[in-house]
């Protein structure tokens, strides 16, 4: 699995870049037979509810099918980084068993609602 990593108007140093490639390698480690390349952006945020968050665009490019793309920022550049990874690596892995038609949408109960006890019980 080959990881892009690049930080246009950043200047990235070795710990980032370290920090980086290692959490989305190790989130993607399930589905990485399936995985041609990643493509990591990171940069500061752009818009007006991100000004002055620093940003991350995992892109992930599949075998077979669609790219999975996630984005996230915040304050902290490593939370950003650890947010996105787990979300590339849920998001690739829900695409991976859809593709192998082993998905299915997990099933939620509703809540069940205890019954009156109203059984005689004599002593």
């Amino acid at each position: 699995m080959r990881i892009d990593i690049q930080g246009p108007g950043m200047a990235l140093t070795g710990e980032i870049l370290d920090y980086a490639e290692r959490r989305v390698r190790f989130a993607l480690t399930r589905s990485r037979s399936r995985i041609k390349r990643v493509s990591v952006r990171l940069g500061e945020g752009r818009g007006v509810r991100t000004d002055g968050d620093n940003g991350c665009r995992l892109q992930v490019y599949l075998k077979h099918a669609a790219p999975v793309l996630v984005e996230d920022s915040g304050p902290d550049l490593f939370d950003v980084i650890d947010r996105a990874a787990e979300r590339a690596g849920r998001s690739v892995a829900m695409q991976v068993e859809r593709q192998a038609g082993n998905f299915q949408w997990p099933v939620v109960q509703s809540p069940v609602e205890p019954e009156d006890d109203k059984s005689d019980i004599s002593r």
